[in-house]
């Protein structure tokens, strides 16, 4: 997995390539452990994520409380959005096109 970090502001942005898994889910975690205490929204786009595990849905939950609610996904694939819909994570987070 490749990621890739903008920051505007107190926004950050990662763009997220490849897979989100057990094996790759450390590189996200120290992505987000990175990002300062100024950051108070997060958003990650999915557009080039291919496949996300159960690891890798945790670790964005654990981003979603860190960052207090205030994380968007943007531009996920059908199948992702699908699994975000299986797991009810899409009635939590704010998913955008």
């Amino acid at each position: 997995m490749t990621i890739e970090k903008t920051i505007s502001g107190n926004t950050a942005e990662l763009k997220l390539s490849g897979w989100l898994d057990t094996k790759t889910v450390p590189e996200l975690e120290a992505a987000l452990n990175e990002l300062g205490p100024g950051i108070n929204a997060l958003v990650l786009d999915m557009e080039h994520l291919e496949y996300i595990s159960s690891a890798g849905l945790r670790q964005i939950v654990a981003a979603f409380k860190y960052m207090k609610g205030a994380l968007t996904i943007c531009h996920a694939s059908g199948e992702i959005r699908n699994v975000l819909k299986m797991t009810g994570l899409d009635k939590r987070l704010k998913i955008e096109e």
